[in-house]
């Protein structure tokens, strides 16, 4: 028997913590192990005497399929989830244990972990998002462990795989960079004649996840995994893989779909805020337009970039973000951070469409979609909840690029980490322009909410005229970026992997 992933942990709550971790099989015994780290590196079944033994409950993942010829087959997979309580404050060694019938004995290495971080504690946080299986993820993570040192938790705006029911993706995918082998030191990608592995940073910083757009699926099945991903219409959407792989944190009424935490002296809220990707290509169902043979057929309609959970004012997600951010928790926090998939604000090319619910025209040549820029929820809803209740950071994904901005009532937005699979940024200093109808709801380049995008504190990127570049889109320099609440900053750091080198500290700011 073997363990899928090295353990992950999940919502630190005053004295525990909840580690999961992923078997092929169910197993006879599976556990956490609590104890000395040289006690555990020894034990086996035989000596559990000597250490802490924490059981988890062990369920089946309904979903987990892989493609074949033959069309998505089953995989087995199953979930350990175990709370540990009773932990002292300081970090505690552990490792976990998975036995097979034969007696046969799995163990993962031996990681720390510890109970909530004290309200008002300074912490250090890792943000990043869209890991993908993208080809720089195992340096970025290596390369922010590198840097960063011991982590307190690890904050994920959306998008950790590409098809979230597809087994190998989380765990064995054959390019070598599933997403819990790359956050378990598992990878391998090899750039600028260094092997990166990645890093187990979850094992021991906890992982505070937000839904993006591919952590959804449709429930009816397709010929692909693939296609089923592309197939979500309104009332045919999932997210239960997603819900069984991090059940926690979550709240009273959206579950793990959105949330509210406190991490030592930052609070976090996390929304359920993106849509359905829609390719602009001929012969699709697409952002703009359903396919002309399609018109009268409504059965084959994709509905254009439909929104899967209201957010604007009126819906339950709406109500929850005021009532989170007027708590006592929220009030005493030093920092508050919101983060969700979508990015109002942004370079980037998914920053268009407005996050807007489509508007449908049919006429005598098909169907189109609108998105009325006025109408975008976060813009006309949430920035003015954000403004009024002092957030300091909005943290958003989805275009894989990194760029930030600042809005008038002082809250910070950023794109976050870029690692790879860049989308580009729309910018007048990229050239590129975003591909959209004419007119003015839609952008074609810069960030639709109509901010400046905050030029690097520190050492941009240039140009290719020597001009300093308010972003970085590229799939040679990664990106990853650290919350340092004790100095109130939040720094980037970039690394170009085809030529190696050091680290860039290239931008800080104060929240």
């Amino acid at each position: 028997m073997h363990l899928l992933c090295e353990p992950y942990l999940l919502d630190p709550r005053p004295g525990s913590v909840t580690v999961v971790w992923h078997t092929a099989e169910p197993g006879t015994v599976n556990a956490v192990l609590i104890g000395p780290a040289d006690v555990l590196a020894a034990v086996t079944p035989a000596t559990l005497h000597d250490v802490r033994v924490v059981p988890a409950a062990t369920s089946r993942l309904e979903r987990m399929r892989e493609d074949t010829p033959g069309g998505p087959v089953e995989r087995p997979v199953h979930r350990q989830l175990a709370v540990v309580d009773a932990l002292p404050e300081r970090r505690t060694a552990y490792r976990v244990m998975s036995v097979r019938p034969g007696g046969e004995a799995a163990f993962s290495a031996v990681h720390t972990l510890r109970g909530a971080v004290p309200a008002g504690t300074p912490v250090r946080l890792l943000l990043t998002s869209d890991h993908q299986l993208a080809p720089m993820v195992p340096a970025n993570l290596e390369l922010a462990a590198e840097t960063a040192g011991d982590l307190d938790g690890v904050l994920f705006a959306g998008d950790m795989v590409n098809v979230v029911d597809r087994a190998s993706d989380w765990f064995d995918h054959a390019n070598g960079r599933a997403f819990f082998a790359a956050f378990g030191g598992r990878a391998s990608w090899t750039a600028g004649g260094r092997t990166f592995t990645g890093a187990p940073i979850i094992s021991s910083a906890p992982l505070y996840p937000t839904i993006g757009n591919h952590e959804v699926i449709r429930r009816t099945p397709s010929p692909t995994l693939d296609a089923q991903f592309h197939d979500a219409v309104p009332g045919d959407w999932d997210v239960s893989t997603y819900e069984a792989m991090f059940p926690v944190p979550a709240s009273e009424t959206g579950g793990p779909r959105w949330w509210a935490r406190t991490i030592g002296d930052v609070y976090v809220v996390s929304l359920f805020g993106t849509e359905i990707w829609r390719p602009e290509r001929p012969g699709t169902r697409g952002t703009y337009a359903e396919r002309p043979a399609d018109r009268d057929a409504p059965e084959r309609w994709g509905h254009g970039r439909f929104i899967f959970a209201p957010i604007g004012k009126g819906s339950p997600q709406y109500a929850f973000l005021v009532s989170a951010l007027a708590s006592a928790e929220a009030r005493d926090a030093r920092h508050r951070v919101v983060m969700f998939h979508h990015p109002s604000h942004g370079l980037g090319f998914n920053s268009v469409p407005a996050y807007t619910d489509p508007v449908r025209v049919i006429t005598d040549d098909g169907i189109r979609y609108e998105y009325p820029l006025a109408g975008d929820y976060v813009l006309r809803d949430l920035a003015p909840v954000f403004s009024a209740y002092y957030v300091n950071l909005v943290l958003n994904g989805h275009s894989h690029v990194w760029a930030r901005f600042r809005d008038d009532a002082g809250v910070n937005w950023l794109e976050t980490s870029n690692v790879g699979n860049t989308w580009g940024a729309y910018h007048e200093l990229s050239g590129r322009t975003r591909i959209a109808p004419d007119g003015p709801d839609y952008v074609l380049q810069g960030d639709p909410g109509g901010l400046e995008p905050v030029l690097p504190t520190v050492a941009p990127l240039t140009g290719p005229g020597g001009e300093p570049l308010p972003f970085v889109a590229s799939d040679e320099i990664t990106v990853f970026t650290l919350l340092d609440s004790a100095a109130g900053v939040v720094r980037s750091y970039r690394y170009d992997t085809a030529t190696g080198g050091d680290v860039v500290l290239f931008d800080e700011f104060p929240l």
